[in-house]
């Protein structure tokens, strides 16, 4: 494991949560300043900009798998075999996504981005292994190559708090924000709700290009408890010298990805970076790591990265779906069966894990990059 991939600013590490250390992402301090901090400077080999090609991603049509039509649901799957065989990225229509919803999710997480600095900082994670706060530049968490983008993440699951509540995004930005975030919480509760539903949509159509039964992943993943992530990346005048997010992998199983029309999503695929270009009806889908090692390796976590814009602020809404945290992540049994060189049982990838334990490696260990499930499994036997 190269010194370059472990992470974390040390002094944050033995100072515990008080983030003391950490850069105050200020962009109009930042900007003002005739050279950029070294702490955004990122690499040369990991900046290449040169004219990128757009990804040649497919289109799926989920309607289908609400109106039953076998051959456009055969379609369908076939199309995002071949994409997952190669690159595991894709984008769905036809989602049954309200407009109205997607819209006001960027409206009302302004209403947080848009507050004083003292207050965004007051809203950081109190620790590192919590999904829930903001982030400015992650400098809580990285001492270098820092990405140019606050963040703001929650939490979303079916599992009811102590208090029997359901609304586990409402109740949260109620207690963090106040009751004046009410609706903005409401909003959020609504979306995640949505993409939930459109996540386990998306599972079955997975596992029928797989091969396996439709409700097999659904099943797997309907008590999990995900993630929701809305990115605000603001313009920046040394735009070629940083980036919006470095180049990593998803550690989570699916990303369900709404962006905004300036565009900055690239996937690094046949050693060049490919733009994914925006559409506002559309949702971007990409394969994570603990989909990977689910697919026995079969289906790619590639490796992504966001531009930052000299002059546009972008925006971005994503949502990591996530398997329950003690589940055991392995294939499906008959992904194991008969396809081996003898015709028994295929060779495992990947030993059993669980995501709690690939969440915690990625929080507090690792910065996740392209051997994120290697040093993993390797961290994992040595602990």
């Amino acid at each position: 494991m190269s010194s370059s991939t472990i992470l974390l600013n040390p002094n944050l590490l033995q100072k515990g949560d008080e983030n003391s250390d950490s850069i105050i992402f200020d962009t109009s301090s930042l900007q003002k300043q005739k050279d950029l901090p070294a702490e955004f400077v990122w690499p040369e080999d990991e900046l290449s900009r040169t004219k990128q090609p757009e990804l040649n991603e497919p289109f799926i049509d989920l309607s289908c798998l609400e109106n039953g039509d076998e051959e456009a649901i055969a379609k369908a799957a076939s199309l995002v075999r071949a994409a997952c065989l190669s690159h595991g990225f894709f984008q769905v229509t036809n989602h049954g996504i309200d407009s109205d919803l997607i819209k006001a999710a960027y409206e009302e997480i302004d209403a947080v981005f848009k507050l004083p600095l003292e207050k965004k900082l007051s809203l950081r994670r109190k620790s590192a292994a919590e999904v829930s706060g903001y982030s400015g530049a992650h400098a809580d968490r990285f001492s270098s190559k820092l990405p140019w983008k606050e963040t703001f993440s929650f939490g979303y699951g079916f599992l009811q708090g102590e208090d029997g509540s359901k609304n586990m995004v409402l109740d949260y930005f109620k207690s963090a924000l106040g009751s004046e975030f009410e609706h903005v919480g409401s909003v959020y509760e609504k979306y995640c709700e949505a993409m939930k539903e459109m996540s386990l949509t998306i599972m079955e159509l997975l596992g029928r290009s797989m091969g396996i039964d439709r409700s097999s992943l659904r099943d797997f993943f309907k008590d999990g408890s995900s993630i929701m992530r809305c990115n605000y990346y603001p313009p920046c005048n040394k735009s070629t010298l940083t980036l919006g997010t470095g180049p990593h992998t998803d550690p989570t199983s699916l990303t369900i990805l709404h962006q905004d029309q300036v565009g900055g999503l690239e996937v690094f695929l046949d050693g060049q970076w490919k733009s994914v270009r925006p559409h506002p009806d559309a949702f971007v889908i990409n394969i994570g790591d603990t989909f990977m090692a689910l697919s026995n390796g079969t289906y790619k976590s590639c490796l992504h990265r966001a531009v930052v814009n000299r002059e546009k602020e972008r925006r971005s809404l994503v949502f990591f779906v996530c398997p329950e945290k003690t589940k055991v992540v392995r294939p499906p049994e008959n992904l194991l069966i008969g396809r081996g060189r003898d015709g028994g049982a295929l060779e495992r990838a990947y030993p059993d894990f669980t995501w709690s334990d690939l969440f915690d490696f990625t929080q507090l260990h690792y910065r996740p990059d392209s051997s994120t499930l290697p040093n993993f499994f390797h961290w994992l036997n040595s602990s």
